[in-house]
């Protein structure tokens, strides 16, 4: 009786295994065995061939190679394709408080003989020696050696430093801006920043419509829901991407039904204010309120209980609840008359202005850098910090305004105004501000509303 054997049947395993083994079995002949045409292995191209020449073997021009990258190009500038080819390392750098380059070279164990060099570049020095907490800088390095380094001057300038066959080299590099124009409405139901951000633009444009609008209305006390605005300004992008909001062009702040309105206007010197449509400065000789967005916690009050002495007591100013260290500014131009500890004012500064104004901040936690007695203080600058020092029961600024000695309600008072367009620049001042003044009646789409 004759024997018979069946082959099992081949599994799909047994075909994938068979083509691997061919694969490596034809990898290991070609490999092995071949050469270039100049009698070298396949062994030595482990080491990287000379570029190919400019023309193909017939003398027809090769075809063109593709661009190398910025920092390869430099590479190959110095060391050749070779040197191309081996890698870069590249870092971001989030400055810190109190970082230099040093301590970053330091840090990222950078050559600091690289640091050197960059900082003797003409014209190098005070550019890299101010760095500010929050920005990046980008670097690239092989083995500690500087290759690149970028950082952004300003929203238009990049500085751009690279290695060359010489040594590095640095470029200032011009970014195009953009300014796009827009005019946008809102009706304030809780706050101004909220009113302008529901209408599209950001906190920037929010804080200029309060400082151009801020010698007629005190935004901590006289706006209510119900008020509106329309609002012209730049927006400033750059690479297709927005930056920032840039300057307010022109503006509109209706308040309790009294509309105001400024427009932006550079005289040919080229110094830049606000002015009202015929051409009065929106800037008075005082600002209305000394501290920016709080709320009054007791005004102007002849017949005023007092909280800690607990009798009726004049209240001759204005009393701002803020929280400690808000800044207190220099309601206008004038010298410190008097800075330090007066009973229960607490800390206190007084300010004479001219025409027998005077103005006097009290109740401060501590005086800012420069106030002292005799010294000169322009309108807006930071002259001291919020406090509860003397009779306070919270924090808060205590604000008078006297003249000759008579106090005045300062919410009130009516301020001495700044000069108008001098009439010779009356028709340049017409021909740019009445068209951005017209914008303000044709603003796009229906007044938004923040609630």
């Amino acid at each position: 009786m004759a024997l018979r054997f069946r082959l099992p049947r081949p599994s799909f395993a047994f075909f994938l295994q068979l083509a691997a083994c061919g694969i490596v079995a034809w990898s290991l002949w070609n490999g092995g065995s071949s050469t270039s045409a100049g009698g070298q292995s396949a062994d030595a191209a482990a080491v990287p061939a000379p570029p190919p020449p400019a023309s193909g073997p017939t003398g027809a021009p090769a075809p063109a190679a593709a661009p190398l990258a910025p920092q390869a190009a430099q590479l190959a500038g110095v060391g050749g394709l070779a040197g191309a080819r081996l890698a870069l390392s590249s870092i971001d750098v989030i400055v810190s408080r109190n970082d230099t380059l040093d301590r970053i070279f330091r840090r990222l164990k950078l050559n600091l003989a690289d640091l050197a060099s960059l900082r003797a570049l003409p014209g190098l020095k005070e550019r890299l020696d101010s760095l500010h907490p929050g920005e990046s800088l980008h670097l690239t390095h092989r083995d500690g050696e500087l290759f690149g380094f970028q950082r952004r001057l300003s929203d238009a300038e990049t500085l751009d430093v690279v290695r060359s066959g010489d040594g590095l080299k640095a470029n200032v590099v011009e970014n195009a801006l953009e300014m796009r124009t827009r005019t946008i409405g809102g009706r304030i139901y809780s706050s101004l920043f909220e009113a302008v951000a529901q209408a599209g633009a950001h906190d920037q444009t929010a804080v200029e419509l309060a400082d151009i609008f801020g010698w007629d209305i005190d935004f901590v006390l006289d706006v209510h829901p119900g008020d509106s605005f329309v609002v012209t300004y730049q927006e400033i992008w750059r690479d297709g991407h927005y930056l920032k909001d840039g300057p307010v062009l022109a503006a509109s702040f209706t308040n309790q039904g009294r509309e105001y309105r400024a427009v932006r206007y550079t005289d040919p010197s080229g110094a830049t204010g606000y002015y009202g449509p015929d051409g009065r400065s929106m800037r008075k000789a005082f600002l209305r309120a000394p501290l920016e967005f709080s709320r009054v916690s007791s005004g102007f009050n002849a017949a005023r209980m007092h909280p800690i002495l607990n009798r009726i007591r004049a209240h001759k100013g204005v009393d701002y609840a803020a929280p400690i260290g808000t800044p207190v500014r220099a309601a206008g131009d004038g010298v410190i008359r008097y800075a330090g500890v007066m009973g229960g004012y607490g800390n206190l500064v007084e300010i004479e202005h001219t025409h027998g104004i005077t103005t006097v901040y009290g109740h401060l936690s501590r005086f800012a850098h420069g106030t002292h007695v005799g010294a000169r203080v322009a309108q807006g600058t930071v002259i001291a910090y919020v406090g509860m020092t003397g009779l306070a029961t919270g924090p808060h600024l205590h604000y008078e305004y006297r003249v000759n000695g008579v106090f005045k309600n300062p919410q009130t008072v009516s301020l001495p105004a700044a000069a108008p367009i001098d009439a010779r620049l009356s028709a340049d001042f017409h021909a740019h501000a009445d068209p951005l003044l017209a914008s303000l009646d044709t603003a796009a789409g229906p007044m938004l509303v923040s609630r």
